[in-house]
């Protein structure tokens, strides 16, 4: 049987193309706008009562998913969202400057192939999304009575998919 080298070559290549695509991973990031905050003026509110129970919902919602790091702002309300994810999973809130993007690029180095969540704010969480996708103003800011916007990115090699989901009430 006589095997011609472009045969050979073709064989080679796909065989090596197979491999990189194989050992590329698939980073997810799930990206969260704080639940409801307390309307007290005040620069660093705590939640209310249905935001305590959303963020209560928010832990049993991904119970069983597999989380490998919780990032929030530094605020109360943004920490205290993920609270109950973050000890149902024994992991500790990591705080990130939500209008830096490079340290988006940080997090997404250090957790590469991992599962992310990231609670921001409703003008943070839509503009990360957009930094992840490549798509300049897709995803608007918020409104401010709205928290139950719940956004997961798939990226893979560079690019990312949304899946949009709302919860709570």
């Amino acid at each position: 049987m006589k095997i011609s080298i472009k045969f050979v070559c073709v064989l080679a290549l796909s065989l090596f193309a197979f491999t990189v695509l194989a050992q590329q991973k698939v980073t997810t990031v799930i990206l969260i706008r704080h639940a409801e905050k307390v309307m007290d003026g005040s620069p660093d509110p705590d939640l209310t009562e249905a935001g305590k129970n959303r963020a209560a919902l928010l832990g049993d919602l991904f119970s069983k998913a597999k989380i490998d790091a919780i990032y929030s702002t530094h605020y109360r309300r943004t920490e205290n969202t993920v609270a109950p994810l973050a000890q149902r999973h024994g992991l500790i809130v990591q705080n990130y400057d939500g209008g830096k993007i490079p340290e988006v690029d940080a997090i997404l180095a250090k957790h590469q192939g991992g599962t992310i969540v990231i609670c921001g704010h409703s003008n943070t969480t839509p503009a990360i999304v957009n930094y992840l996708t490549g798509h300049k103003d897709e995803f608007k800011t918020f409104d401010d009575g709205d928290y139950g916007n719940l956004v997961i990115v798939s990226r893979f090699d560079g690019e990312g998919k949304v899946t949009w989901l709302r919860y709570g009430n």
